[in-house]
């Protein structure tokens, strides 16, 4: 059972799912609605659509959100025979679509079946397209989104940040391909990254991070005195910071690599273990006008830096760009975050 105690409520109500607890918490809460879930493990898919929900969890390791869509399954609502896939956005196991959102003690997971999928030879009946599979996304609607002490689970695509700003303190983020990626501001503290193995042996296993940040906003993804660690099976020299995302935009004058994105990534103070390549950081093709992948963005196009990195993967080359003192200053939760502080 799950357990409910909005401030207003001085007895807690009970629900046998989390979305069901989450569709009784107030539209327009101004006062936290919090959620207390037991050690367990809840097969959910989960849409935050209500204000100043608290999710609290019994442990890190003890309380696990997991649902397992990937963006090329089947699309529900079309007939299986009409080749309609569920698409990368659609796929996370927590969604939040409202502001002031905050989790606490617990970890969300997206547990599709990446390893098996990608050891497979292509060409290979069985193989699966589409294997992007987001573990929590907070969406365009989302803002002042909170996380302490949580665990995000997943291989491509596990964390994305789709808009709004959001914070993760003393977390953890694992995943190989793309794994922190979007438009959203965020900010990550004191939080372990984690690379995980491809499910074949490969040059590169992933890309930590591929914002796709507006050139109005200053800051993208900052990382702030963390650590890039790598599972087993990572190898040395296999995994840049990250590549430039320009999604594949509608404009007037036809569909193409969104020129504005004009990715932000920054690690300040952060340990990296020897899976960091040398050169730090790589290109991502984007959609041409001709409705080809041939437009390449290379990372000096985007707003890649670092400032005093440490450990076997840090290096200070020219491929690897370096805040100065004055610059690195202005990267502060206060200044990141802007009017909003930070609840923990």
């Amino acid at each position: 059972m799950i357990g409910i105690a909005p401030s207003e409520i001085s007895a807690a109500r009970r629900f046998d799912s989390l979305q069901s607890a989450l569709e009784a918490a107030p539209a327009d809460g101004d006062t936290p609605y919090s959620i207390f879930l037991p050690a367990g493990i809840y097969n959910e898919k989960v849409l935050v659509r209500k204000p100043n929900v608290h999710l609290v969890g019994a442990g890190r390791d003890e309380t696990v959100i997991r649902y397992g869509d990937y963006a090329g399954m089947a699309a529900p609502g079309f007939p299986a025979d009409s080749g309609e896939k569920l698409g990368t956005f659609a796929t996370a196991t927590v969604t939040v679509e409202a502001t002031d959102f905050r989790a606490e003690n617990l970890t969300i997971e997206n547990s599709f079946d990446f390893l098996t999928t990608d050891a497979l030879p292509k060409g290979h009946t069985d193989k699966v397209s589409g294997t992007q599979a987001v573990a929590l996304e907070t969406g365009l609607n989302s803002d002042r989104s909170a996380f302490r002490n949580v665990r995000l689970l997943g291989y491509q695509d596990t964390l994305f940040v789709q808009g709004g700003r959001s914070y993760f303190l003393d977390s953890v983020i694992e995943g190989n391909v793309d794994f922190i990626f979007g438009a959203g501001q965020a900010l990550f503290e004191n939080s372990d990254i984690v690379t995980r193995p491809r499910g074949s042996r490969r040059e590169t296993v992933g890309y930590v991070t591929a914002p796709s940040t507006d050139i109005g906003n200053e800051y993208g993804l900052v990382f702030l005195n963390c650590r890039l660690l790598k599972a087993d099976g990572v190898p040395a020299n296999s995994s840049p910071l990250g590549r430039p995302w320009h999604p594949t935009t509608t404009f007037a004058d036809g569909r193409y690599a969104d020129p504005n994105a004009v990715g932000a990534a920054v690690f300040i103070r952060t340990f990296m273990d020897d899976h960091i390549t040398g050169d730090g950081w790589a290109s991502m093709r984007g959609t041409s006008r001709d409705g080809t992948k041939s437009t390449v963005f290379p990372p000096e196009s985007a707003r890649f830096y670092e400032y005093q990195s440490h450990g076997p993967g840090a290096q200070v080359n020219e491929r690897r760009r370096q805040l100065t003192e004055i610059e690195a200053e202005r990267y502060t939760r206060e200044r990141i975050l802007a009017d909003w502080k930070a609840p923990f």
